[in-house]
């Protein structure tokens, strides 16, 4: 299972597993389980544009919403009822032990999560209506915009390195204090592109938004895959990737429980639906764009010890496949079998090289014709396979000449019994490794590069330096915050970089030695951010940065050089 996804399922599976809730986890397990259970049907029930498409969609679900809600109820009253005849219940109260009130708990999260403060204003704001397709599409751009802005993956588009960061804006989509920003921004002409994830009792809700990036004021927002059909979109862990003429952007859905998501195509002016394409299983990685092709890959949703592939209502397990679309007509051009290829793509020069995770532990190079265009040439698709010595779950950088990828025991959820990862240096022509550096941890996020220093990001959080100069000798490490792990890519403009822990501080450190010079606090300060799901990578554009945070929405932060 892909680090990253893993991350998500964490979540997700609350619902549709057998997982303890991470409230049941803190104490008494019984009493939270109820409480949580009847905030969630009611909060949904607060949910009424929600609830109508569940309805819909599954019209027993108001049923067992009802039950759950007054056996829930029924249960609570039954175990807090007074118990005269027990001595013990007795000289428990007696002895000073102090009993938490859960139905207040529960009432308690509800108030907080349809409270609407006067601060959110910015993320209010009315979404501008488009009459035209393209009167307002951004400007033609020399190259598309992919995860992390670049080949390099660095997260800096330009200008000066913003220091002495202070909050330009926060914006919440829906003004939902509850919706996580997990996927990274994109950014162009402007404007700043994000998605968003919402967890709830049915499964996931997403939206794709564009704002102005000098405010945060909110130009569209879309959530209908189907209109007609009153279908939503899945929750995003997935980038949003632009085209190059600045008219389309695409993007995975799902998390990594989902099956039948879709890689989907929004106007950029508008944010109406282009095209998309179904899929059986989810796209958690982010896209790769090379003229009018998109390549994501498809990955695995795992079960039990031996991580196999589940199936769904459909049939047996699905291993993974690469998908390649065609960008103006939406037409599939490939689908090559990958064991979970959960890793975000690089496309040079006609090859697709891509990481693979759960029972693969490879890089792979594909060639991105057409069925019939290699069956003329007499190629196959699959150009080389490189062995990985754990899931090479990282995202796909180029450095010059070189493909590099992070990879490693443990994922985003659980650490290994023995950590330990990889930074691997591969020949793109014949995927032999040129050179691989012991990291202390896992690299779940991409490696960051500018000019001869990559940036690796460690599970056990640390963030190394490498010199690429010098076969990938460690230069220096630096802690984050503590020991929590980093699993988001760092940002580097070459004299700071920008890291983010998965408790949700960011830290600005040196270029040159690794020592912190500032730290932020990103979560909403009344919620924490308990889940550990600060996964969204910091951008750096004209001296602002941009970053998704678990519980404080999308942050802007403006420096000074």
């Amino acid at each position: 299972m892909s680090a990253e996804l893993l991350l998500v399922a964490r979540a997700v599976s609350e619902s549709q597993s057998q997982v303890v809730p991470v409230v049941a986890q803190a104490g008494s397990a019984l009493a939270p389980l109820i409480a949580v259970g009847v905030t969630g049907a009611v909060g949904l029930l607060l949910r009424p544009r929600e609830l109508l498409r569940i309805l819909r969609a599954k019209p027993w679900i108001l049923a067992i919403m009802l039950g759950v809600v007054l056996g829930g109820w029924g249960l609570w009253r039954w175990i807090t009822a007074p118990a005269s005849t027990s001595p013990s219940a007795s000289s428990a109260t007696a002895g000073g032990l102090v009993g938490t009130d859960w139905s207040k708990v529960a009432l308690e999260i509800i108030r907080q999560q349809h409270e609407r403060p006067a601060a959110a204003a910015p993320a209010a704001a009315a979404a501008v209506p488009s009459t035209g397709p393209a009167a307002t599409t951004p400007a033609t751009a020399a190259a598309p915009f992919i995860f992390r802005g670049g080949q390099e993956r660095s997260g800096f588009l330009g200008g000066v390195s913003p220091v002495g960061l202070k909050p330009a804006w926060t914006y919440r989509p829906q003004d939902d204090r509850f919706t996580m920003l997990l996927s990274s921004p994109a950014a162009r002409d402007g404007r700043i592109y994000g998605a968003s994830c919402l967890l709830e009792g049915t499964g996931s809700y997403g939206t794709v938004f564009c704002l102005d990036a000098a405010s945060g004021r909110q130009l569209w927002l879309s959530d209908q895959l189907d209109a007609a059909k009153q279908t939503t979109f899945m929750g995003f862990f997935s980038s949003p990737a632009l085209t190059a003429d600045g008219r389309s952007l695409i993007i995975g859905q799902g998390l990594h429980t989902d099956f039948g998501a879709h890689l989907v195509c929004l106007d950029t002016a508008s944010g109406t639906l282009r095209w998309s394409v179904p899929t059986p299983l989810h796209l958690e990685g982010s896209p790769a764009i090379e003229g009018d092709l998109v390549v994501i890959g498809a990955g695995a949703v795992e079960q039990g010890s031996t991580h196999q592939p589940r199936g769904d209502v459909q049939g047996a397990g699905n291993p993974g496949f690469v998908l390649g679309v065609r960008i103006s007509t939406g037409a599939v051009v490939f689908r090559a079998p990958v064991n979970d290829p959960e890793s975000s793509p690089l496309l040079v020069d006609g090859i697709c090289y891509i990481g693979s995770g759960l029972n693969g532990n490879q890089v792979v190079a594909l060639r991105t014709t057409s069925d019939d265009e290699l069956r003329a040439a007499g190629q196959e698709r699959r150009l080389w396979t490189a062995t990985t010595p754990f899931p090479a779950t990282g995202p796909v950088t180029m450095a010059g000449d070189t493909v590099l990828i992070g990879c490693g025991a443990g994922d985003f959820v659980v650490a290994a019994a023995q950590p330990e990862g990889r930074v691997l240096a591969l020949d793109p022509a014949t995927g032999k490794e040129r050179w691989s550096t012991v990291m202390p941890d896992a690299v779940l996020g991409p490696v960051a590069v500018h000019g001869s220093i990559a940036i690796a990001p460690c599970r056990n959080g640390e963030v190394v330096a490498l010199d690429l100069a010098h076969q990938g000798r460690e230069l220096w490490r630096a802690r984050v915050s503590g020991k929590a792990p980093i699993l988001a890519g760092v940002a580097i403009t070459g004299t700071q970089v920008y890291a983010v822990s998965n408790d949700g501080w960011l830290v600005v450190l040196d270029a040159a030695d690794g020592k912190q010079r500032e730290r932020v606090w990103l979560n909403d300060s009344a919620r924490p951010g308990e889940m550990g799901l600060s996964t969204s990578a910091p951008l750096i554009s004209d001296g602002r940065l941009y970053v998704g945070s678990e519980t404080g929405g999308l942050r802007c932060f403006a420096g000074t050089p």
